[in-house]
């Protein structure tokens, strides 16, 4: 038996390379140089330019795995995106800013190579889980040069929208049994003190403190019984984005804890494309 079929080309092939160097850093204690890499999905389609996606991967800061949600991140791109995802380096590299600063760097690598990964570099979105929800609001919040280092800081860091999921927004209101016990915190490594012990420099890491009414449209995810990132954090941020008329919108997941099965599920990743291709657009000149 032969069948003969005549394909309609609807959509472009897409390409998925690992390891790609975005910047070098210091590490060990200074005395050498390390590559930072991300994974890149993009759509080999000469004719048009793509809205970007940056994927920020969790894990308290101390760990990460940018390659861990490829699977979900494919079906991102396949809505009408490049996607990347970014390493940065953790809290036994660096304490903050470095964090904040990698993510900073790229963003302004792909925007450099736009045309090669075929980006639309004034249509950037940004999301991430946990220590990357927090990444995420920050890239999203943050508008000052001082964070962007390195290389090809002629591009502007800036994205135009913000999706972070159970986001830590105020690190001063976590509830710490006591302020000796803050000091082993996932955020106290982060700032390299205390963070009970030392508000006022702490606040100075916190998304909320960076709220104004010029942030980019923000989607929130977080559940309501997340027992690791409480879920009155996202709430915050959210009410904090309210507050001075921000595009924002928080969606809350009945049930779910961190890093819950729900999150993965069909009907939340058709919002969360529907939010991006709303606020970004699939089809730029």
């Amino acid at each position: 038996m032969r069948e003969n079929l005549k394909i309609k080309v609807q959509a472009p092939i897409y390409t998925v390379v690992t390891d790609v160097t975005f910047a070098q850093v210091d590490a060990w204690f200074g005395h050498t140089r390390r590559d930072l890499k991300m994974d890149i999905i993009y759509p080999e389609d000469p004719t048009r330019k793509y809205p970007c996606i940056v994927w920020i991967c969790g894990g308290a800061w101390a760990v990460m795995d940018r390659s861990a949600h490829l699977a979900y991140l494919t079906q991102l791109a396949r809505s009408g995106f490049v996607v990347a995802s970014v390493e940065y380096r953790t809290t036994n590299e660096g304490i903050f800013p470095v964090q904040l600063q990698d993510v900073k760097a790229g963003i302004r690598y792909l925007k450099a190579h736009s045309e090669r990964f075929r980006i639309d570099e004034e249509h950037f979105g940004v999301m991430g889980e946990s220590a990357g929800g927090y990444l995420t609001a920050m890239a999203a919040l943050v508008d000052d040069k001082s964070y962007d280092v390195g290389a090809f800081t002629e591009y502007s860091s800036k994205v135009q929208a913000a999706c972070p999921w159970y986001p830590p927004a105020d690190v001063t209101s976590f509830p710490y049994p006591s302020a000796e016990k803050a000091a082993a915190a996932p955020e106290s490594l982060l700032l390299g003190k205390n963070v009970a012990l030392n508000r006022e420099e702490a606040m100075k890491i916190c998304p909320v403190t960076y709220v104004t009414k010029d942030a980019p449209p923000f989607l929130i995810i977080h559940g309501n019984q997340d027992k690791t990132v409480p879920f009155s954090q996202g709430e915050l941020l959210h009410d904090k984005l309210e507050e001075v008329g921000a595009d924002v919108r928080l969606l809350v997941l009945e049930d779910a804890d961190h890093a819950d099965v729900r999150f993965f599920q069909e009907e939340i990743w058709q919002r969360i494309i529907a939010f991006f291709q709303d606020k970004l657009g699939t089809e730029r000149e």
